[in-house]
């Protein structure tokens, strides 16, 4: 009987062997069905990545635009406020040139001005004096 098993062995491993050099072609129903599974999610997922690279690519063109007229407004903006602040001087100056031509002018030699004799003798009209009627009393500390 040994050698009867040992042939028996001997066969079974080199079935074995031989059966798992060549493969199985066998594939239970549901491990087919998950593959299937598998597959399609990773079609779907590959369909998802493409969309979402060409999002990227969109958005990157879009950023690129919108940094272009960011920087172009900016430039404007400059160009404006060097504008604003050339008109802000030139206003200041013609200001300044009013108040001059406005200003009653002086002439160089000042001639001291003489009193008159008549103002200081004139007697007190009656408007003056309600005046100084009218006038309230200093207050009192």
């Amino acid at each position: 009987m040994t050698r009867h098993s040992m042939r028996l062995i001997s066969t079974v491993i080199g079935v074995s062997l031989t059966l798992g050099l060549v493969g199985c072609d066998y594939w239970p129903p549901a491990l087919q069905a998950e593959i299937e599974q598998l597959r399609a999610e990773a079609q779907t997922l590959a369909i998802e990545k493409t969309q979402l690279q060409a999002q990227v690519i969109d958005l990157s063109k879009t950023k690129q635009e919108l940094q272009g007229q960011v920087d172009e407004l900016s430039r404007i903006n400059r160009e404006k406020t060097g504008i604003i602040t050339g008109l802000q001087n030139h206003l200041d100056a013609a200001r300044a040139r009013a108040l001059k031509a406005k200003a009653p002018k002086t002439p160089l030699h000042k001639t001291p001005a003489k009193p008159t004799v008549k103002a200081a003798a004139k007697p007190a009209s009656k408007n003056t004096a309600k005046a100084s009627v009218n006038k309230k009393p200093a207050p009192i500390r």
